[in-house]
C-alpha cells in the first residue's frame, strides 16, 4: 500500500552535482573551525564525498576574536594545498573571508580590499545578540566602497525572528541571503528551522552555504529536513553555480 506521506530526504540527498559551497571554516588553526590539518583533510575528504565541486573557504574576521588577515588566511590556504595536494586537485579550493559587521569592519574597507568570494561580493555576518545600532549604515558604507552584500544565515539572528519585515528591510537595502544548510534540518533548533523555511516559502534566499566547521556538522548532514521544503533548498543550492 502506498503511503500518502512523502519521507523528508536527507540534506546530503539533495546536494546537487557540481555544488559550489561559499561558506565553511576548514583551513586550519585560524579561526573555530578546523584546528588542525587532520581536522582540514577529514573536512575536504567529506565535503567531496557529499559531491561538492567547488568550496570557497570563508575564515572568521572578527577584531579582537580572530584576527585575521588576507596574510593569515592566506598561509593557511597555502598550508592545506602543500599537505593535502590530492585533495586539493579534487575539489576547487578558494578562500575568502567571513566578515563580522561593525565600526572595525568599515575601517578595514577603507584601507585595504577586503578578500570577496567572487568579483566585489563579500559574505558578512552579525552578532547573534543583537544587530547593530549602525546597521543599515554600515551596510551603504561597504556599498559605496563598491562591495555587494551577502549576509551569511540571516535565519539564525534571533532578534529578527518577531520583526519578519526586517529581512524585507535588509533584502531593499541590498542584502543578499545565504542559507546555512544546516539550519533546514533543525540543527540550531525548531526556531531557525521555521524561520529558514519561511524564507524559502518567501523566496528571499539568494545562495546556500555549508558553514562547516568539524565533524558534528558533516554528521548532521545525514538527519532529515524539518520541512517538507526540499524543491526550495535544491532551486536555491543550485543558484551557487554564479561562483564557479
Amino acid at each position: 500500500m502506498l503511503s500518502f506521506f512523502k519521507s523528508k530526504p536527507k540534506l546530503a540527498e539533495l546536494i546537487p552535482s557540481g555544488y559550489v559551497d561559499i561558506h565553511s571554516h576548514i583551513l586550519p588553526g585560524i579561526d573555530d573551525g578546523a584546528q588542525k590539518i587532520k581536522d582540514a583533510e577529514f573536512l575536504l575528504e567529506s565535503m567531496i564525498d557529499f559531491g561538492f565541486s567547488k568550496v570557497i573557504t570563508t575564515p572568521h574576521t572578527m577584531k579582537n576574536v580572530w584576527d585575521n588577515t588576507t596574510n593569515s588566511i592566506g598561509d593557511a590556504y597555502n598550508l592545506v594545498h602543500s599537505e593535502l595536494p590530492e585533495l586539493s586537485k579534487q575539489v576547487a579550493l578558494q578562500y575568502a573571508s567571513e566578515y563580522f559587521l561593525d565600526e572595525n569592519l568599515i575601517r578595514l574597507a577603507q584601507q585595504e580590499k577586503l578578500l570577496t568570494l567572487k568579483d566585489n561580493f563579500i559574505l558578512i555576518e552579525m552578532s547573534y545578540l543583537n544587530a547593530p545600532i549602525q546597521l543599515y549604515d554600515f551596510l551603504f558604507e561597504l556599498q559605496l566602497k563598491g562591495y555587494q552584500l551577502v549576509l551569511a544565515h540571516p535565519e539564525r539572528y534571533n532578534y529578527f525572528h518577531s520583526n519578519k519585515k526586517e529581512f524585507a528591510k535588509l533584502k531593499k537595502a541590498g542584502c543578499l541571503f545565504q542559507l546555512n544548510l544546516l539550519s533546514t534540518v533543525g540543527y540550531y533548533g525548531k526556531n531557525v528551522a521555521e524561520i529558514s523555511d519561511y524564507l524559502l516559502k518567501n523566496d528571499l534566499y539568494d545562495f546556500t552555504g555549508s558553514d562547516i566547521h568539524h565533524q558534528n556538522h558533516i554528521k548532521a548532514f545525514q538527519n532529515k529536513l524539518a520541512f517538507n521544503n526540499g524543491e526550495k533548498i535544491t532551486e536555491v543550492m543550485e543558484k551557487n553555480i554564479f561562483f564557479l
